[in-house]
This record gives structure tokens, C-alpha cells and sequence, in this order.
């Protein structure tokens, strides 16, 4: 094979896997699906390490998030920023995400090296809803991050008062 074909080989593997994180993102969980029966490996990672569930997840698409688990995806697996999916998905205020990634095996206080759970992230956005919901699956309040931060002192400190106030009562 010429220098030439081998270049447009990786070209376009490259523009694929383009399209695929693209998917993804878009939430086609149908075409998730087919290309993971086909073989595509459920953990690929783009240029900043975000896998398909980091973009299914992020983007707000429940239904793709549930066929990348059903297919083994690691949800645990943080990107090149150490968040994970279900951090990712409580800062977008996603309820019916993070409900898939617990439903689908995630830990409700999975955390990335900075520590920071879905809680905390749930707690400083003043998401009550997403705080009744950890709480009721499980998470911890009293959970820390690498700095010693609690839920509810983020949630102090970035004025969600919904949720500090959520969180006193716990404490």
C-alpha cells in the first residue's frame, strides 16, 4: 500500500470516528446500537478523552446513555477535564440521565480525582429535584471533595439556598 493510501486510510478512519462521536451527541441511540453490534468499541474516547457515554450523558440523551450501558460502556472513565458522565449529566441538570446511569450501574458517588460526586454538582446548581433523587439512591452528604468541600458548603457557597437548605436538614 502507497504512503498516499495509508494517508487517506487514516483520514478517513478519522472522519468516521468524527461521526460517530457526533452520534453520540446527537443521542441516536438506534444507530449506537447497530454500530456497537457491529463491533465499535463502547469506551473509544475523542481528542479530549470524552467517550460516547461522556457526550451521551452530557448532551442531555437518556436513551442513548442506556444502549451504551446495555453494551458495557464505562461510566466510571473521566475525560481530559476528570469529570465523569454522571457529574457531567448533574451539571447539565439532567434528572432523566443520571437517573439512566444509576439505573444502568453507575455509583451514585462515583467521582473523578477531584472528588467532586453528583450531589455536589446537583447541590451548587440548586437542583432539588436531582438532590431528592441522589439522596433517595443512596449518595452520601457527608461525602468530601479533594478539597474537603462538601454538598451542601458548595451549595453555600454558590448560593443555591433550595439545596443548602435541602442539605441542613441532612446534616
Amino acid at each position: 500500500m502507497s504512503d498516499q493510501a495509508k494517508q487517506m486510510t487514516a483520514d478517513e478512519a478519522a472522519e468516521f470516528a468524527e461521526q460517530v462521536f457526533d452520534v453520540a451527541r446527537r443521542g441516536d441511540a438506534a444507530m449506537l446500537a447497530a454500530l456497537l453490534a457491529k463491533g465499535l468499541p463502547p469506551n473509544l474516547r475523542n481528542h479530549n478523552g470524552d467517550t460516547l457515554l461522556m457526550l451521551s450523558a452530557y448532551h442531555g440523551h437518556a436513551d442513548a446513555v442506556k444502549v451504551l450501558l446495555e453494551f458495557k460502556a464505562d461510566s466510571q472513565i473521566a475525560n481530559d477535564k476528570n469529570q465523569l458522565p454522571i457529574a457531567g449529566a448533574a451539571f447539565k441538570g439532567n434528572l432523566q440521565v443520571v437517573k439512566a446511569l444509576i439505573e444502568g450501574g453507575t455509583p451514585v458517588d462515583g467521582a473523578s480525582a477531584d472528588g467532586r460526586t453528583a450531589l455536589m454538582m446537583a447541590a451548587m446548581f440548586n437542583r432539588t429535584e436531582m438532590v431528592d433523587y441522589l439522596i433517595s439512591q443512596g449518595a452520601n452528604p457527608q461525602a468530601t471533595d479533594a478539597q474537603g468541600v462538601t454538598a451542601l458548603a458548595a451549595a453555600q457557597t454558590m448560593g443555591a439556598a433550595d439545596t443548602a437548605a435541602q442539605l441542613q436538614k441532612l446534616v
